[in-house]
């Protein structure tokens, strides 16, 4: 029988990981990277390959969380899932700042934008790669086995996650605001796109909830510390983290950002043919 063994006398884990709950959702989230994949390169959409690695790096927390049942006093199973697990949400917002950029620029709508849609990319995107590098180093810190360096390494994922949810909290205000401009002030592009524009509104709106419900989680965890409920339990990892981020991942497919610049194209595409054809 399997039991829950020390790591040099300290336990990495609160209790024994579940190999089929983490063979599942690594199965489900290796269908995501390859429907990702496959998008990404039919529509050649380069601004999603940060979503794709994302569900890719998913992949590889769930299986390393797999492997970590029967060796749960070996720190680099604990290192892997903790990091690949921890960081796919910064990489999904990577490509979830920059589809409202493209959304507005489809529609022509960039002076409705409280925030130029050259700068919107880079504010926050910028603050979305900062937020990926303290979590990052701070998750490095925390499965080192070094107990000196946990705490640190506890605040600076806390600092993470306050970025990602700040970010996130102006991201939705800019979103939300374009959009009841663009209402009141329709551009003649929103009614003749192609992409039913408001939809992809819809999905970045979903699936930014489910981002930032997944971060509160994360925060409310570190917040409670190691001997909190959340941290001594495995089952709200895989309610608050795992099934939003599938979830996310299916969203994003369902309205993927790809086929909103294919319609971009193809709307311009028109235009300079019927140019051409009422100058004939």
């Amino acid at each position: 029988m399997t039991e829950l063994k020390s790591h040099n006398g300290y336990y990495l884990w609160h209790y024994l990981p579940s190999t089929p709950a983490a063979v599942i959702f690594c199965i489900l989230f290796i269908i995501a990277t390859v429907a990702h994949l496959w998008r990404l390169c039919k529509t050649r959409a380069w601004f999603c390959l940060a979503f794709t690695i994302g569900a890719f790096f998913e992949v590889i927390g769930f299986g390393a969380r797999a492997a970590a049942h029967n060796r749960t006093d070996a720190l680099m199973p604990y290192i892997i899932q903790n990091l690949f697990i921890l960081l796919p949400p910064a990489l999904f917002a990577a490509s979830i700042y920059m589809t409202l950029g493209r959304i507005i620029n489809a529609v022509n709508g960039g002076h409705l934008s409280i925030i130029r849609p050259t700068w919107l990319t880079k504010i926050f995107v910028g603050g979305d790669v900062f937020s990926f590098m303290v979590q990052g180093g701070g998750g490095g810190m925390m499965a080192g086995g070094d107990q000196s360096k946990v705490k640190l390494g506890q605040n600076m994922i806390l600092g993470g996650l306050g970025i990602q949810l700040l970010m996130f909290g102006l991201f939705w205000l800019t979103a939300v605001l374009f959009h009841l401009k663009i209402r009141k002030n329709p551009t003649t592009e929103s009614y003749t796109i192609d992409a039913k524009w408001e939809q992809y509104l819809g999905m970045l709106y979903m699936v930014s909830a489910l981002i930032m419900i997944r971060s509160i989680f994360r925060v409310a965890e570190y917040v409670m510390g190691n001997d909190g409920y959340l941290l001594m339990n495995e089952w709200p990892l895989y309610v608050f983290d795992a099934t939003l981020m599938f979830g996310v991942t299916v969203l994003f497919y369902w309205r993927h950002p790809g086929a909103l610049t294919a319609a971009k194209i193809h709307d311009a595409e028109r235009v300079q043919l019927e140019s051409m054809s009422s100058k004939a």
